[in-house]
């Protein structure tokens, strides 16, 4: 690329064709699309750069790529709806299944230094996903999980907010949904969570979906925290076991792993976590198995104590 005449434009990104998925182009396969240099500046990176708008077909909205070429590039995601552009994913489970982590910067002071470093890395068409050392059971997982067909419902206009006040006159005319929303946690997304895969509702209720039908269905009991690994092979220890699950849950903290208790006779294991939580971020990365000493180990949500009865067990006095 060209250095730019004006210095204070050195960072900004010009582009000639957006970065899309098939979703997001719509099904008419011509399409008269706007561009403009430098329309905005992008959801991730704050960094201006080129916006496309185009029609996706008959009766849908109007949409335009909200994040840069090169924020895109780094996570494999589309431009519009910031999925990912293999298996059609939110990122936080794709990064969940493979074990990927999360390296780009939050913060106002680095994420556009960090975006101008990795622009120079990814020229051309590269992406910044690397995904070759991931393991057989999180591949397994993204291909049950992969939408390889088109959700053009995903276009349709949004929601007038003049019908749900009971205001608007246009009737069939009107060309967004006269239909009342749905207020759940689907409805409170923003793309900061999306991009960086963090607190993704969507996210999260694929990854509870799938854990179910795997039989990892978070038991009632609060207290429980621990995953029970059985059938290890003969040469496991504590170590591997630890080494393993960590490498595996790359944004769960090692304080986090509150024991690793290894039964060498039974070849198993119980992994204990501080949280409930980080005990379900691992169960939705281990639905399909996680990789332990070159083999996939089973994992199941382990049991609560027993509750003494202690009516039962207190002597009751007896009168004479």
């Amino acid at each position: 690329m060209p250095p730019k005449a004006d210095i204070n434009k050195a960072g900004w990104e010009q582009s000639e064709f957006p970065i899309l998925c098939e979703t997001c182009l719509g099904d008419n396969p011509f399409i008269r699309m706007s561009k403009q240099e430098y329309g905005r500046s992008c959801g991730t990176c704050a960094r201006p750069f080129t916006v496309f708008r185009w029609n996706p077909g008959t009766g849908m909205r109007y949409k335009s790529t909200v994040v840069c070429q090169t924020c895109a590039k780094i996570k494999n995601v589309c431009q519009t709806c910031l999925l990912d552009l293999e298996y059609g994913l939110p990122t936080q489970v794709r990064d969940t299944a493979l074990a990927l982590q999360n390296e780009a910067p939050t913060s106002d002071i680095n994420r556009e230094y960090y975006a101008q470093n990795m622009e120079a890395k990814l020229e051309g068409n590269k992406s910044g996903l690397d995904s070759g050392r991931a393991s057989s059971a999180g591949k397994e997982m993204l291909k049950q999980l992969a939408r390889t067909d088109p959700y053009y419902k995903r276009n349709r206009p949004h929601i007038c907010s003049f019908f749900v006040k009971g205001e608007c006159k246009r009737g069939a005319e009107c060309p967004f949904r006269h239909e009342m929303p749905v207020d759940n946690e689907l409805a409170h997304q923003n793309i900061q969570d999306r991009y960086h895969g963090r607190n993704d509702p969507v996210a999260k209720k694929i990854m509870n979906s799938h854990a179910e039908s795997q039989g990892l269905k978070p038991p009632d009991d609060l207290t429980i925290t621990s995953i029970f690994l059985s059938s290890l092979p003969a040469n496991s220890t504590e170590l591997s076991v630890r080494t393993a699950v960590l490498q595996s849950l790359p944004a769960v903290e090692p304080d986090q792993l509150k024991s690793v208790v290894h039964v060498a006779k039974s070849r198993c294991a119980f992994v204990n976590f501080k949280l409930r939580a980080t005990a379900e971020t691992a169960a939705h990365a281990w639905a399909n198995g996680v990789d332990i000493d070159g083999q996939r180990i089973a994992a199941k949500w382990g049991r609560g104590r027993k509750k003494v009865d202690e009516s039962a067990s207190t002597p009751q006095a007896v009168v004479v």
